[in-house]
């Protein structure tokens, strides 16, 4: 098995922590290495008190991950890593468990698992030339990794066509359909990907993870309960030492210095 050095790049750029798939001659396909990989790093930069945001991008200019690898399935490999800690760290990213706000920079195309890591993501900065979808059906797969639950984030009618057919979409129409908040040249796309990180890293941390947690949980209750739930919120990061510091900061003209509580 290759180790983790080979199959996912780690780099830090001031707040921001960059990942890399780093399986360019496989198109970045999920094999259980990198799969154990990025779970473990993913919940390491979550849990780090000085990463703000995090990017995941890919290696070269084929593909931002061709999802699963086919080959390694065809030939009766695994699917997953044996680590069901890294597994574990895996699904937290995957369910929607993270509380740093994460960034795809699709550098390239994004199918079936490649474009369910997308989905996973809180937002998304695209190649022009990037191509997305979920074509497992072809292969008589399903896309169990998140890509089933398409309609979340889309008009049904068009996550079923794209399920159902296993047809892709380029990025201009999937930024028309909101799965895309900006698309660029395929040479910007890690910048631009970085200077959003580092827009919401410059911001108050408590303030941004409570605004993550209330933006995803109200989506599935009442209006009345949404406002309760976002009580729970209010009521501590308006106590903080960094609500103090950011008023403070404000009023001196001058940047705030984030302590994180």
């Amino acid at each position: 098995m290759a180790d983790e050095e080979e199959v996912l790049v780690i780099e830090d750029r001031g707040s921001v922590r960059v990942l890399r798939l780093n399986r360019p001659e496989a198109r970045n396909a999920l094999n259980p290495a990198l799969i154990g990989a990025l779970g473990r790093a993913l919940v390491d930069a979550d849990d780090s008190a000085d990463v703000r945001a995090i990017v995941l991008t890919g290696t070269g200019d084929r593909a931002f991950c061709a999802g699963m690898d086919l080959r390694n399935f065809a030939e009766g490999g695994e699917r997953t890593s044996g680590d069901e800690e890294a597994m574990a760290a895996y699904g937290r990213f995957t369910h929607g468990g993270m509380a740093t706000p994460i960034i795809g920079a699709a550098n390239a195309t994004a199918v079936a698992g490649g474009f369910e890591i997308l989905l996973a993501c809180d937002m998304v900065v695209a190649s022009e030339d990037a191509v997305f979808g979920i074509p497992e059906v072809k292969r008589g797969l399903l896309a169990a990794g998140g890509g089933l639950h398409l309609g979340r984030r889309m008009p049904l009618a068009v996550a079923l066509e794209l399920g159902l057919t296993g047809d892709t979409i380029d990025a201009r129409r999937a930024e028309t359909l909101g799965l895309v908040n900006k698309v660029v040249p395929a040479a910007e796309v890690l910048d631009a990907a970085v200077a959003l990180g580092e827009r919401i890293a410059g911001n108050g941390p408590l303030a941004v993870e409570a605004t993550k947690r209330i933006m995803y949980d109200v989506l599935d209750v009442s209006r009345d309960e949404a406002w309760e739930l976002q009580g729970t919120y209010v009521t501590e990061v308006f106590a903080s030492d960094d609500a103090k510091e950011g008023a403070l900061a404000f009023v001196e003209k001058r940047p705030p210095e984030w302590k994180g509580h």
